[in-house]
């Protein structure tokens, strides 16, 4: 649905109509303003009305229409297409959920086109128009506006998975025996849709922190600290990641430990158990000729070398270790 329009002078906003038509035809009529619209997970009859408004090119509407593509930064002619992954975490799961935030940007309007429930760009647009020295940049403030929104998001998933990881650490390396690998396996495929979403960005983002084509000059130094947000991320993506791999050793290892611990244990109460059982299997072979059969004893003495046998290999294999 369009869920908000908006048409921008000397850095205010006029008081208009909200639809996108009275954008198209202010930004027509007034040539120092520009209009910024925005949808969320629209129809393709919304985007199509949209696309002949603003002169939208078929490739870009398309791949906005479809909230699967990877980060990117296209032109069409004289209009910058900037695709951008949402992401937010979900507490129940260690979850991190992906979107889509399309922005194209031209030489006087703006068109974002989110889908999914991260990015909500409600908050961005009221910052944004509380600063109107920034809007006096024209398309190029929003563009940075979002793109700082965007990054922040990440920065806030990365801190929440990082409290993940060190819960997981603390887990490996407890006392306790645990079961881990589920756990860091899942963290790993979600530190991998952070990477998707980040890795791309940063080429795009120290583009346009030197300027580029349709893009304000006066807005770069602001895009140079979103790339240094952007650079930080990655990194910390990339940390992350290093340290599940290493938990996941660290984990495997343990749990290859503990089970020649039980094979050492479950191998000496067999010795132990042997003796006895060796001796009464001898015993019980019921031969003529058998030595001790008669004396009236025996069966207590039986009974004494065995426990006297099982009582030393045990204070053996607890002295070694075993037990």
């Amino acid at each position: 649905m369009i869920v908000d329009c908006g048409v921008y002078a000397d850095g205010e906003r006029q008081d208009l109509p909200k639809d996108p038509e009275t954008v198209a035809q202010a930004i027509d009529d007034h040539g120092e303003c520009f209009g910024w619209v925005g949808l969320h997970e629209p129809s393709d009859a919304e985007m199509r009305r949209v696309q002949r408004l603003f002169d939208l090119h078929e490739l870009a509407v398309e791949d906005a229409l479809k909230a699967h593509q990877r980060p990117k930064v296209e032109r069409f002619g004289d209009a910058l297409v900037v695709v951008l992954r949402t992401l937010w975490y979900v507490e129940e799961g260690d979850a991190v959920e992906t979107g889509q935030l399309s922005v194209f940007i031209g030489p006087r309007y703006v068109v974002t086109v989110r889908h999914g429930k991260g990015g909500e760009l409600a908050t961005t647009r009221q910052k944004l128009e509380e600063r109107a020295s920034m809007l006096g940049h024209g398309p190029a403030a929003v563009l940075w506006a979002i793109c700082d929104e965007v990054v922040d998001g990440y920065e806030t998933v990365a801190e929440s998975v990082e409290v993940d990881v060190d819960e997981i650490e603390s887990s490996v390396f407890s006392p306790d025996r645990t079961s881990d690998a589920e756990r860091i396996y899942r963290l790993k495929r979600e530190v991998l849709e952070m990477r998707r979403a980040v890795l791309p960005l940063r080429e795009p983002m120290e583009q346009f922190a030197h300027g580029v084509p349709g893009i304000n000059p006066r807005a770069a130094p602001f895009f140079r600290d979103v790339a240094d947000h952007v650079s930080r991320v990655a990194d910390q993506t990339e940390s992350i990641d290093t340290l599940l791999s290493s938990a996941l050793g660290a984990h495997l290892a343990r749990v290859s430990v503990q089970q020649n611990d039980d094979m050492r244990r479950i191998s000496a109460w067999v010795a132990i158990a042997a003796v006895p059982t060796m001796l009464a299997g001898i015993y019980g072979m019921n031969f003529d000729n058998m030595p001790e059969l008669t004396w009236h004893y025996g069966y207590y003495g039986v009974l004494l070398l065995m426990a006297a046998v099982c009582f030393t290999m045990y204070r053996f294999f607890r002295k070694v270790g075993w037990l």
